[in-house]
């Protein structure tokens, strides 16, 4: 506090010298009196009155609480609104006074006050400035290019110059074309975002920053791609409503590009009124819920206070980290439980939902990797087709309300084991919402999840650490992504809205080709595709398929009021020739009969056409 006054006590001593200096230089301007000689003691008495007036008011006016160097326009504001209303006060009270000096004398000295109250601020301003750029550029420092010239980018590089951040800014770029050319902060705008490889290379750049917290997923990822071209290290300002707050250090809210990113559209949300009437106070079980799915659906039905919560997986390592994450969260308050076991087993399956009653059923427990289901369809048959039976079946014994499938995208004209058994799983909850009275068999089919187990992204970022190469099977190959977060919130959104029978479908946007995506992380992690980092083409993968579709021709497409989500309708599936098949292909997977058990699927789901690439 004592330092704070001794510091404010400098400025006001500082403000006094210039503004009685200012007038001694008036006085001297109008009149031929030596200053130093003269007797005019009234005149300096009426200086002195305009000096103590003039500092008190500024103090009032809080021009003393910020810091020179930082000035704004704002704090220029309060010293002319403080130095004014002093010399107002002055002049009254020299005319009350009756003081005898040159009222033009005082005017004039006001003026001259003014301008070295200006000229003294931004001339310190400037010279903390140079002397910060010129000793600041050492070894280390990044060159940065700046992606904007609004107020963000304004604030951002205020940062970068004044405090010891790594990050050296060079120039900016922004494609209004009113800002052309103009400085901000010192920092030139130096054309537009198609500029920014040339500008790199010019001036030896090795970072951008996107300061344009407000930009769409589109124009975002369209920017990306730019940057992706230059191989220096990009960085981006969260979205707006990501951020910490106005008044945090941008530059500690930067972070790096996600793959996520570069899908080109916005994440996609929903009401989650409903959700949260639907979840609240309910037994909610979660089927393989320990995996990437299936421990999403934890966390967030955790949110919306369910009466009780069930893990059931047979992975014990899984299910104990969600379990951990949760009881450190919520504590007491989220009544949870973690069973083991696995789906194939029914007598166990049997004794959870007896014991537990569940009123909300989310499968998510099932096999999911194409090339190790080729070679072991009778695995993917008993988890995948006789789990998912042996759940539904008792979800309709014990009088669940809901039961939703956890689906693929590779169910649709299935070339792998895999996609066929989980087709053959949607034909199960079909079958079953056409004689079920009491429960609501839902199915939620979506593509490709970013970050979840097995998925392209983990692959990449392990071979990207070890120096590569980057696998990619075909240079064609395309594929729909989204978030782990919106794939639950569709389920529990599906969950929420649903009638029964449906298949339910997320609008995924432009589907992303594999190879553009492994060259874009390559370029994110300031490397340059085919010479820091090779990618290296494997050739499709058994059952694999260039893309991938979310609707069979014939299930059609209804929207909703939530345009992003779609629904098929239901097909109907003959309940005597479907259990028997059912029956047959159990009793093939039972003893292991591994061909057997394929064309069996080729016969239970009519657009499964095997590939073995």
């Amino acid at each position: 506090m004592m330092r704070l006054n001794i510091r404010k006590l400098m400025l006001m001593a500082i403000d006094a010298a210039t503004i009685g200096i200012a007038s001694i230089i008036a006085f001297v301007m109008l009149t031929e009196m030596d200053v130093l000689t003269a007797t005019i003691s009234i005149y300096y008495v009426s200086v002195l009155v305009f000096v103590v007036l003039s500092v008190a008011c500024m103090y009032i006016c809080r021009v003393y609480t910020n810091i020179w160097r930082f000035a704004q326009i704002s704090d220029f504001i309060k010293c002319f609104v403080g130095l004014t209303i002093g010399f107002a006060f002055s002049y009254v009270l020299c005319d009350m006074l009756e003081f005898t000096y040159s009222r033009l004398m005082l005017v004039f000295s006001y003026l001259v006050s003014l301008c070295g109250i200006v000229v003294l601020r931004t001339g310190y301003s400037w010279l903390y400035g140079f002397i910060r750029k010129q000793t600041r550029a050492q070894p280390g420092k990044m060159p940065t290019l700046i992606v904007g010239a609004g107020n963000a980018a304004h604030r951002i590089i205020s940062e970068m110059t004044e405090t010891d951040c790594e990050y050296e800014p060079i120039c900016a770029v922004d494609d209004d074309n009113a800002k052309q050319s103009l400085m901000v902060k010192g920092i030139k705008v130096r054309g537009k975002t198609a500029d920014i490889p040339a500008l790199c290379e010019k001036y030896n750049i090795k970072s951008i920053l996107i300061a344009i917290p407000s930009l769409d997923a589109a124009s975002r990822k369209k920017i990306i791609d730019i940057c992706s071209q230059t191989g220096c290290e990009i960085k981006t300002l969260p979205y707006i409503h990501e951020m910490i707050g106005v008044d945090k250090d941008l530059i500690h809210q930067t972070k790096r590009i996600k793959i996520e990113d570069l899908l080109g559209r916005d994440v996609v949300t929903f009401d989650n009124k409903n959700v949260a009437s639907l979840v609240n106070g309910r037994v909610c079980l979660i089927t393989g819920g320990g995996g990437s799915i299936g421990s999403e659906l934890c966390r967030q039905i955790a949110k919306y206070r369910p009466r009780k919560l069930i893990i059931f997986d047979i992975y014990e390592n899984n299910a104990y980290d969600i379990q951990q994450e949760l009881k450190h969260e919520y504590g007491n308050t989220l009544d949870l439980y973690v069973e083991i076991g696995s789906v194939r087993d029914y007598a166990k399956l049997d004794l959870v939902f007896s014991t537990y009653k569940p009123q909300l059923i989310f499968h998510a427990a099932a096999h999911k990797h194409v090339p190790l289901m080729e070679d072991n369809p009778e695995e993917a048959v008993k988890n995948n087709i006789i789990g998912t039976y042996n759940a539904a079946t008792l979800a309709e014994f014990y009088k669940v309300e809901r039961f939703v499938l956890i689906s693929t995208d590779k169910a649709v004209n299935p070339t792998n084991v895999m996609g066929a058994t989980k087709r053959c799983c949607e034909m199960i909850i079909q079958e079953m919402a056409q004689h079920s009275s009491v429960t609501k068999f839902i199915t939620v089919r979506f593509g490709n999840v970013l970050g979840s187990n097995g998925s392209v992204i983990p692959l990449f970022e392990k071979q990207l650490e070890e120096g590569g190469p980057l696998t990619v099977t075909h240079p064609d190959i395309i594929r729909y992504f989204m978030t782990i977060p919106e794939a639950v919130s569709l389920i529990l959104q599906a969950a929420s809205d649903a009638g029964g029978g449906e298949i339910f479908v997320l609008d995924m946007g432009e589907p992303v080709k594999i190879l553009t995506l492994a060259e874009n992380l390559i370029r994110l992690h300031g490397k340059i595709p085919y010479e820091d980092i090779q990618i290296k083409f494997t050739g499709l993968r058994p059952g694999e398929k260039l893309y991938e579709e979310l609707l069979m021709d014939e299930e059609g497409l209804k929207s909703t009021e939530n345009k992003k989500i779609f629904i098929g309708q239901q097909i109907y599936v003959n309940e005597e020739t479907f259990m028997g098949a059912l029956n047959i292909i159990k009793r093939m997977a039972l003893n292991n009969e591994k061909e057997s058990v394929i064309e069996m699927l080729e016969q239970i789901v009519p657009t499964f056409h095997h590939k073995s690439n």
